[in-house]
């Protein structure tokens, strides 16, 4: 039988109830007092009419404020849960004390070793695991966990070795043994599986702490759900292809393949094969190959910097889009595949349109859901979580301490204007943490070019007058800024300027609702 008591802090309190169980004859068991001032008690099953005339007595005594049965002392419910816990445990663990010994093991063991508990318990753990020499570090003055690779049962594990610490009387850390966790290549292997697996939430993984950012996640998600081709506006390093993975994972198609060709990095001919293909003949080759297209079936197709493509393959991936069918290089035979397109961009294809170097016709069945991706310098909110997340990732990589922002650094990165983007800030950083001596990353330690420098938007020998590049740097700047104020008015507050003028120029330059995405 056990007892709890609650009860106020009143010195003798417990005395007066340990009285009445000698009074009444009781063996106690087991007695416990928690932080909060509670009585736990332990005995045997006693008579209900002994326990009916034990129970008035002790609610009494002066401070008790309540008496009730329980299942289990604190003690014993910590205890059965933590065999419970060690038990179910895939992985083979052992206690040892001071010297080594084995306390404590769990099922996983005795099941490797097809050997009976009672015969490991008090065997010297450095027997069974070998490769780590366990007494040197007990004995070593500053014990610390350690990770190390070790042998069990003529197989390589990976051991986590932990010190047990318990406090003395005086409330300082001594030493009370250890606990070895074994892993080994296999469970290793699908835990790390498990690791690169996609999560519930596919888009978790993009720092969107900026108002426009997450706009741009929020717009992203519902766009995943539905099927149309997807074009994603930016630019470099601003983490077109992480969002269009996203998009990707959050789709119906998440089983099958999400593939990549990139149209800026490779010649007509090497694209032309690898997006469709070719046939057994073509080339001299005696068997055929399969395109991206059949590979990437009932997945996406990521078409990274689609605004590069050759005329010759823009008219293919036009048939494909409209009747889902294409033919191998050097085929007759069709083939017919069900894939969706996202594509990406830094260039403006309204303009590639009017200056005939891309496809009307194409350009409208791709851009069927768009949406522009800002660059880091307009969404400052992100930089300093992105930087963080940057920081721990490289210091995991590199096994070092995840270094302190100093205050000098974080307005430094919050004010230079990253023309390189996410990438450039991650490769920045990587470099500084790499480098880094000490636990503070400083001003001095990120080295960028000055914004000064970064503000050439054009080289010395660029074609066409001054008036030409200044026009074109105009309408860029309208055209990024438009999808977040969506009204010649808006606009113009935004870049202090009149009403007029600024609907001259949206006019001038063709941009509105239908030629810009909001």
């Amino acid at each position: 039988m056990r007892l709890e008591i609650s009860c106020q802090d009143r010195l003798g309190i417990t005395q007066d109830v340990l009285d009445i169980l000698v009074s009444h004859e009781v063996d106690l068991r087991g007695i416990e007092i928690n932080e909060m001032g509670k009585i736990y008690l332990s005995f045997p099953n006693m008579d209900f009419a002994d326990f009916q005339h034990l129970m008035p007595k002790i609610r009494k005594i002066e401070g008790i404020d309540d008496v009730k049965t329980i299942p289990f002392m604190p003690l014993e419910r910590e205890q059965n849960q933590l065999r419970a816990l060690l038990q179910t445990l895939p992985d083979p663990v052992f206690s040892v004390d001071t010297k080594g010994r084995i306390l404590l093991l769990n099922d996983a063991v005795t099941t490797s070793l097809e050997t009976q508990r009672e015969a490991l318990i008090g065997l010297d753990i450095d027997e069974l695991v070998k490769g780590f020499n366990t007494p040197r570090w007990l004995e070593s003055k500053k014990i610390t966990s350690i990770t190390q690779k070790v042998r069990f049962i003529e197989q390589n594990y990976l051991a986590d070795i932990l010190p047990v610490m318990v406090p003395d009387s005086g409330g300082e850390p001594i030493l009370a043994g250890a606990v070895f966790i074994l892993k080994s290549e296999q469970r290793l292997g699908q835990q790390l599986t498990v690791f690169h697996e996609a999560s519930i939430d596919s888009f978790m993984s993009i720092q969107a702490s900026s108002k426009i950012m997450k706009k741009v996640v929020r717009e992203a998600k519902r766009m995943a759900e539905l099927d149309g081709p997807i074009m994603l506006y930016g630019e470099t390093g601003t983490g077109k292809e992480l969002i269009a993975h996203a998009c990707h994972e959050a789709s119906r198609r998440k089983d099958a393949s999400f593939l990549v060709l990139n149209c800026a990095s490779l010649p007509d001919n090497v694209a032309e094969t690898e997006l469709f293909g070719y046939a057994a003949g073509a080339f001299g080759q005696t068997s055929g190959k399969e395109g991206l297209l059949e590979l990437t079936q009932g997945g996406s197709l990521f078409l990274d910097e689609v605004g590069d493509m050759s005329p010759q393959l823009q008219a293919k991936l036009l048939r494909v889009l409209q009747d889902g069918k294409f033919r191998r290089v050097g085929d007759t035979k069709e083939v017919k595949v069900d894939v969706r397109f996202i594509c990406t961009t830094q260039k403006d294809l309204t303009q590639l349109v009017q200056e005939g170097r891309f496809r009307e016709d194409l350009y409208y069945r791709l851009n069927v859901l768009s949406l522009g991706i800002p660059p880091l310098r307009e969404r400052k909110m992100d930089i300093i979580p992105l930087a963080e997340t940057f920081l721990k990732q490289h210091s995991l990589t590199l096994g070092r301490k995840v270094p302190k922002l100093t205050k000098s650094c974080v307005d430094y990165i919050q004010a230079y204007p990253w023309f390189g983007n996410v990438r450039q800030l991650e490769n920045v950083l990587y470099r500084a943490v790499s480098l880094l001596e000490g636990n503070e990353l400083g001003k001095e330690h990120i080295q960028i070019p000055s914004s000064a420098n970064a503000m050439s938007f054009v080289t010395e020998n660029f074609e066409g007058s001054l008036d030409e590049e200044v026009k074109r740097f105009e309408k860029s700047i309208l055209q990024r800024l438009y999808p977040s104020y969506p009204s010649s008015r808006l606009l113009a507050k935004k870049l202090g300027l009149s009403h007029t003028a600024i609907a001259n120029k949206l006019r001038d330059y063709g941009i509105n609702k239908k030629s810009v995405k909001i």
